[in-house]
């Protein structure tokens, strides 16, 4: 199980890296993780079909199935998290609980942030929209390019 950087401790944002996506946890302890995830607890990327997911505690190698993880509290230095065992604890309560399920408002790694932070946060939705917006421009700027150098060449043709 390839774990980068140290060992995670209660609380902890665990960040699985999937190909395409991160998934992510929360490390409760006994190496568990309580994670939004489908039915089998590999990945929230099916649940984004029916628009639920089932928040389950699962051995972190499971979840891990051969991809690399980290521990990442990535907003620790913006925000301050709630204490390790208030966030355990909530993440705890939480299992076998059905929740809606949006990859761009309520995926995975927006419930980890509500947990340790009280705020759902995700920067692979953040990162999509702007990758999406700079791609959209410059698509958008090399058809108007296109576009005039073709009328251009019909202009000087004729």
């Amino acid at each position: 199980m390839p774990l980068l950087g140290p060992p995670p401790q209660l609380g902890d944002l665990i960040e699985f890296s999937r190909p395409l996506y991160q998934h992510w946890g929360i490390y409760v302890g006994d190496g568990y993780v309580v994670h939004l995830t489908d039915q089998e607890g590999w990945s929230s990327v099916s649940s984004a079909v029916g628009g639920f997911a089932v928040v389950r505690k699962d051995r972190l190698d499971r979840v891990a199935n051969g991809c690399t993880y980290r521990v990442n509290n990535k907003f620790d230095q913006k925000r301050s998290p709630f204490p390790p065992e208030k966030v355990v604890r909530a993440a705890l309560d939480l299992v076998g609980e059905t929740m809606a399920y949006s990859v761009t408002s309520a995926n995975c790694e927006h419930f980890v942030t509500e947990l340790r932070y009280g705020a759902g946060i995700s920067e692979q939705v953040e990162n999509a929209v702007l990758y999406t917006a700079v791609g959209g421009g410059l698509l958008a700027a090399a058809l108007a390019t296109f576009a005039f150098v073709t009328t251009r060449n019909k202009r000087q043709n004729q």
